[in-house]
Order: structure tokens, then sequence, then C-alpha cells
């Protein structure tokens, strides 16, 4: 069948999780669309992915969600949701060994908090800051630098998000512990950040966790750019919504990327891409 559109999806820095969603979603879409082709693509993460949106040089992008919220809101924005991925919730891994009990413990310390345009790192920098915690932050031109320096001591703690985060994978078979925002300093986050939810880690994302870590996040998403048609929407939310099941067994964070949890993710049903609609609406889901 002829190919009507060749869509490229921005991501992030390689060793991150976006990259590694990206290529699922992809191949995942792409395998039930013929109409579609997807090609993901390396870049510097949420900040860069909204503008190149927002400038129609790329098709799609994944974009965290405190990020995402305040592209989505801004005046005049055209701006629109494809689906919504999955929550991320915010943690802070340290050594096993480590004294380290709380974010507080972690005042003065040298903290890898990721890539500078990444969305992830604007959360824990928000986390930090909402709480009056000053780290000695590490940024990263490429997130796969992190494992190393907290292994090798030249950092106290890395900061991640969500299930499937890469450092965390590896880092938590080697005994590496998390720490996560207690009650109060949840309350004090989001009573200082309302476009932030609380979201909860589930107990088992990683070698060692047992419990369950409420934090707080916000849904990131697939968002479109303004120029993107109708028709390429619409397919894209109908190839989603088939791929469901595959996506799900291929990359688990992606379990939470379903049509019903766009609905329900979305700050307002307008902000969903008129093409995703008209199939939401056609397939009976609203």
């Amino acid at each position: 069948m002829e190919l009507i559109f060749a869509l490229v999806l921005g991501t992030a820095t390689p060793g991150g999780g976006f990259p590694i969603y990206g290529d699922a979603f992809a191949a995942m879409v792409n395998a039930q669309e013929p109409k579609l082709r997807i090609e993901p693509r390396n870049t510097k993460g949420s900040t860069e992915n909204v503008a190149l949106l927002e400038a129609n040089q790329i098709d799609l992008a994944l974009v965290l969600g405190e990020i995402a919220s305040a592209a989505l809101s801004k005046p005049g924005s055209q701006l629109r949701i494809i689906t919504a991925m999955y929550a991320s919730p915010g943690v802070l891994m340290v050594r096993g060994d480590s004294p380290y009990r709380s974010l507080a413990d972690l005042r003065d310390k040298p903290v890898v908090l990721g890539a500078p345009a990444s969305g992830i790192t604007q959360l824990g920098r928000t986390v930090f800051t909402s709480l009056g915690i000053e780290v000695k932050p590490i940024y990263l031109e490429k997130v796969a630098d992190g494992p190393a320096m907290f292994t090798d001591g030249r950092a106290e703690a890395i900061w991640g998000a969500g299930v499937g985060w890469p450092a965390f994978i590896t880092l938590a078979k080697s005994g590496g512990r998390f720490i996560a925002p207690s009650a109060a300093e949840i309350a004090t986050i989001l009573q200082k950040n309302p476009a932030l939810q609380p979201v909860t880690l589930p107990a088992k994302s990683y070698p060692g966790q047992d419990a369950a870590l409420p934090s707080v996040g916000s849904w990131s998403y697939v968002l479109a750019k303004p120029a993107l048609p109708e028709q390429a929407a619409y397919l894209l939310a109908r190839a989603i919504h088939r791929a469901e099941g595959p996506l799900a067994a291929r990359l688990e964070q992606a379990r939470e990327t379903t049509m019903a949890n766009t609905i329900a993710a979305a700050p307002h049903p307008e902000l969903i891409h008129p093409g995703v609609r008209r199939y939401l609406t056609e397939a009976g889901l609203r």
C-alpha cells in the first residue's frame, strides 16, 4: 500500500528513557498502519522538542508532562496531544551503603540531575527548589554518562523518573537504593506547582524495590506539530489503539499508553488533536 505519511518523532539524548520508548512506539505503530512510517530521532530532550514542534521542524515528539503542560497552556499554542505516554514519578537513587535517607540529606552534595534540556531534569530542579534544598547539580551532555559518575563516587545520587529508567535499571541491580519525597514534602511541592500531580512508582518496578514509592510527577505525552494533518493524527490514534497490547508487551512503561489514559490525562479535551478526537468518537471511546 502506498505510504502516505512519513513522520519524524523527536525523542531525547541516548541513554535515557525517551529513546527506548520512542523506538518501541515507532515499531509498534508502524506495524499496525502501513500508511504511516514513524522515524525516531534523538534530540536534546523535552525542551528542544517543544521548540522543534512549534517551528514545524519535526512532526511528533515525546515531551515530559511538566514541560508539556506549560507548552500546551501558552496563549495561542497550536501544539496538540496525540497520546498520553505514562506517568513519571520522580525519585532519587543513592548507593545502598550510603548514609542518606531523605532528600534533605543530599543538601550541598553532588547530584546527577540529567541533560539540561530534559523534562526529567526540570522535574528534579523543581522538586529540590520547592523544598529549599540546594544540591550541587551535575548536568550531562550524554545521559548515559550518569551511572559511571554515580558508581565512581563523583556523584552521591542520581535523579530519574518512572518505570524503565535505564540508569536505575543498571544501578538497582548493583544495590542502589531509592529515596522519594515524604508525604509532607509531596504536599509542599504540589502546593507550589499546581501543574504537577501525586504519582506513585509501583512496587517492584526495579530490582530490590519492594515497596511502592509515592512521589510527584506528571503525564508525559506524544505531542504533534501545529501543521500535522488531521488524517495523520486519525491514523496515529487508530494504530496506537490497535498497538496497545503489543506495545505493553514490549515495554513495561508503555502499559499506560492507551487511548483511555489519553482521555483521562489530557488537561482539556480540546488539547487532543482533532484527528485523534475523531477516532475516539468513531471507536466509541468518548
